[in-house]
């Protein structure tokens, strides 16, 4: 157990709970202050880039779910804030072959991590129905450096893949917690072992806290720390915007997010929200990647990212999620949008 490592999560941690004092964007409730401490935590070195099914990637899903407890949220996970799922034992040996080409951490993986947590509705009938917000804890780990790095830098931080999603959902949570409770539930989870090809979230589609057919839409937050040069205006996009009638929907009331610019990447079948979608859920993924050449590379750290655009990406979502939770519409999916 590294010490220094857990005394970094507990400073980190009380410092970024303390911060729900500071003074946040005046209309979104979102301060600078708490983006710019999840973000200095979860993309440190000393996670080593949170390695999925790693001691590392535990360690982001304990720092998550102290934060969800001192929110006051109610725990969500087995017994508390966090969901452990099993690995696949043996482990794939094509994922197995790959991890050794790519020299990352060989430590036996045996268990992903999940941290999970509900504000509960406040009406009695509507509060059976669950808006959820995902994100992915993990990223690659040790690894090799890149060929033309002289740094030798071995630690694939992600802080854009997905420390700022993660960012985005704890700062969400910090937020829709204070005041008022919306009439909805709300559901905040962050997946580990996305990277290995979405284990944590297999394991929540097999023990979720709730019936899925009361989640009546998934948001995934993946990849918003840097603007999208292909949208001129600094703003969001959503994966398979034009599969259902969410998108357009949150943006009438004051989402700023448009169609993905990037259709022939298949995103909306790349993150956590498209094995929700095969359940039947509306769940699509809110993102900003602008095909930055640091994707799943060590470069990908905190000096790339836009903190003021990520704190305002963020704030932009809170009035339209908080719509959500509070408004008797449920959207659906458009004909043939449905995978």
């Amino acid at each position: 157990m590294r010490i220094r490592t857990l005394a970094l999560i507990v400073s980190l941690a009380w410092a970024s709970s303390s911060l729900i004092l500071a003074k946040p964007n005046a209309s979104a409730k979102i301060c600078a202050e708490c983006v710019r401490a999840d973000m200095s935590f979860l993309a440190s070195d000393e996670l080593h880039g949170r390695g999925s099914g790693t001691r590392d990637e535990h360690l982001a899903a304990v720092y998550a779910a102290s934060l969800f407890q001192s929110f006051g949220l109610e725990p969500a996970g087995d017994g508390g804030y966090i969901q452990r799922a099993p690995l696949p034992n043996p482990f794939p040996e094509q994922l197995s072959k790959y991890l050794k080409a790519k020299g990352f951490d060989q430590n036996q993986r045996t268990d992903t991590w999940n941290a999970l947590a509900m504000l509960k509705g406040s009406d009695p009938t509507a509060s059976k129905e669950v808006v959820l917000l995902t994100a992915h804890l993990d990223h690659l780990g040790l690894g090799n450096p890149a060929k033309d790095d002289t740094s030798n830098d071995i630690i694939y931080n992600g802080a854009d893949d997905d420390a700022s999603g993660t960012t985005a959902v704890l700062e969400l949570a910090r937020a829709l917690s204070q005041g008022p409770r919306p009439k909805r539930s709300i559901l905040f989870v962050l997946f580990g072992s996305e990277e290995l090809g979405g284990y944590g979230n297999q394991y929540f589609l097999e023990h979720p806290p709730v019936p899925l057919t009361q989640i009546v839409a998934n948001l995934e937050f993946e990849m918003i720390g840097r603007p999208d040069p292909l949208l001129p205006n600094r703003t969001l996009w959503l994966t398979g915007y034009e599969r259902s009638n969410l998108g357009a929907t949150l943006a009438q009331h004051g989402a700023a997010i448009s169609a993905d610019p990037h259709p022939d990447q298949h995103f909306f079948q790349r993150s956590d929200n498209y094995a929700l979608a095969q359940k039947g859920i509306v769940a699509q993924t809110v993102s900003s990647f602008g095909l930055h050449k640091d994707y799943h590379q060590p470069s990908d750290d905190l000096s790339k990212i836009d903190f003021g655009f990520l704190t305002q990406s963020i704030a932009s979502m809170t009035d339209p999620v908080r719509w959500l939770a509070n408004t008797n519409w449920r959207p659906a999916w458009n004909a043939d949008g449905k995978p």
